[in-house]
């Protein structure tokens, strides 16, 4: 199995050289013909808040699986779609590449739809050029998450804010003004914001991003933390996902002044399913179970992982974003989010 040298998400760099490619090979089992435009959620989708139980699924690179095969093997209803990128400029594409509509992520969208479900967009990642970085305004940058608002009538985004982009204090703050202007002109869209940790919670930058937000009265819906990478070779992932996501709760009530309980429902996290891209470091079924049963205890806003893509078990010569890397049946971790609504 080849593991490329990219830490968290990183490994979708590779996606703008081959994304068009793959996504073409990928448009035969969209199951909808090639739409100009996104259709609306179905109203069956809307039975659980859009973006709580939503794994991640990438187009861009590799061979994804059929989203709808997913959802009839497993239940799941919803997708967080990654990575809606930069072109160079304030103009978002996916992978930086991709049109917003007419190709293959519009149809799995609309498939997905067909089948009774719904989609969270994602903006960032680890890697490429982010619209937080290249809109130089928080009008420019909520203008650009309005465009695939609009162009897929979304009900939720999730930004994905990880390495510079979340290391740099005017980016941290041009995102959380900028989703403020999203959630005053869209309050019927949820906005979720994922971000790194350490395992007992966020570290100074997510600290920063968390007390921004709440000077700037951004009322978002969750915030996320990853709880893996952390370098520290093998722990046990169940447990510090709980401590993480205890230290962002305690984070986000400090900031926002909410109790212990109002906090815990506006915090959640997204896990990585597998072996990570740190040694030694590796997220099994019985720990993700273990983190599901833990986010129903405290009614977390969002649970996630990375990714759909990976949720099978690997061949020969598989790389690591087609498998998790232990032994599995195809959808097991879906499977176990499947069940949760909050």
């Amino acid at each position: 199995m080849l593991f490329f040298p990219h830490s968290r998400r990183g490994r979708i760099a590779l996606a703008a050289t081959v994304g068009l490619a793959a996504a073409s090979a990928l448009g035969a089992t969209a199951q909808a013909t090639t739409p100009t435009a996104a259709k609306a959620a179905p109203q069956a989708a809307a039975a659980l808040p859009s973006g709580i139980a939503a794994p991640y699924l990438y187009l861009g690179w590799g061979t994804p699986p059929s989203a709808t095969s997913v959802m009839s093997a497993t239940g799941i209803k919803q997708f967080t779609m990654a990575f809606m990128l930069s072109d160079g400029g304030c103009n978002p594409k996916w992978d930086g590449s991709r049109a917003l509509t007419g190709g293959t992520d519009a149809s799995t969208i609309n498939a997905i739809r067909n089948a009774g479900g719904d989609v969270t967009v994602s903006f960032g990642g680890w890697s490429g050029n982010k619209l937080e970085e290249k809109c130089t305004s928080a009008s420019a940058l909520a203008g650009a998450y309005q465009k695939a608002i609009n162009a897929y009538k979304l009900k939720s985004i999730d930004i994905d804010i990880e390495a510079s982009a979340v290391e740099n204090s005017t980016v941290r703050k041009r995102t959380v003004d900028a989703l403020k202007i999203i959630k005053t002109n869209n309050s019927d869209v949820k906005v979720y914001l994922t971000f790194g940790t350490t395992p007992t919670g966020p570290d100074s930058n997510g600290k920063d991003l968390i007390k921004k937000g709440a000077a700037a009265g951004l009322n978002a819906d969750g915030w996320a933390v990853m709880p893996f990478d952390y370098d520290q070779g093998a722990v046990d992932m169940a447990a510090t996902t709980k401590s993480a996501v205890d230290g962002l709760k305690n984070a986000v009530a400090s900031a926002y002044g909410l109790s212990s309980d109002a906090a815990y429902r506006k915090v959640g996290f997204s896990s990585m399913n597998g072996i990570t891209d740190s040694a030694g470091e590796k997220v099994t079924l019985a720990n993700f179970k273990s983190m599901v049963s833990y986010a129903t205890s405290h009614h977390l806003a969002r649970v996630s992982f990375w990714s759909v893509n990976r949720d099978r078990k690997c061949g020969s010569g598989t790389d690591a974003d087609a498998c998790s890397g232990i032994s599995q049946n195809n959808w097991d971790f879906t499977k176990a989010l499947a069940v949760y609504t909050g």
